[in-house]
């Protein structure tokens, strides 16, 4: 299940996302977690409550988009996998992630974590300010419920 929230962001953004010259070609961006033009969407129905996401670059629907996600001091991300392998930096915060069949790791600001496609993981901002992700998905954004018996 692909986040249908997330790809009408995209589209709602039209394009400012991934910034084009007249040639077609990228051109380079930068953006700030900070930045007040920024625009953030409702979490898929996955992440209920106080957790919100932007589209950084590229169309989630495909290949290489990156995200920023900002959950709520105390939010747990429940029990989910990806199809997509992520790479994470933490922007702000302290985030307490655990993927299955590994030990939980504490993420303070600047510390990076790979997660592979399709392995179950749990989060959880530890701290008592919102914690903002960056994350950069190989294939689609998707976002898929494990269930724990």
């Amino acid at each position: 299940m692909a986040f249908k929230t997330l790809t009408a962001l995209a589209a709602a953004l039209a394009l400012t996302t991934v910034a084009t010259a007249q040639s077609g070609a990228e051109i380079p961006l930068a953006k700030k977690a900070s930045d007040g033009a920024l625009t953030w969407g409702s979490c898929p129905p996955i992440f209920p409550g106080e957790c919100a996401i932007t589209v950084l670059h590229g169309d989630p629907s495909k290949p290489n988009a990156d995200v920023f996600l900002k959950v709520g001091p105390g939010y747990d991300l429940p029990h989910h996998r990806h199809t997509s392998a992520e790479r994470m930096i933490l922007v702000s915060g302290q985030l307490r992630v655990q993927y299955d069949g590994a030990g939980p790791s504490t993420l303070d600001p600047g510390d990076y974590a790979f997660g592979p496609a399709g392995l179950a993981h749990r989060g959880s901002c530890v701290s008592a300010t919102p914690c903002v992700l960056f994350i950069a998905f190989e294939g689609p954004v998707d976002a898929l419920p494990v269930k724990t018996d």
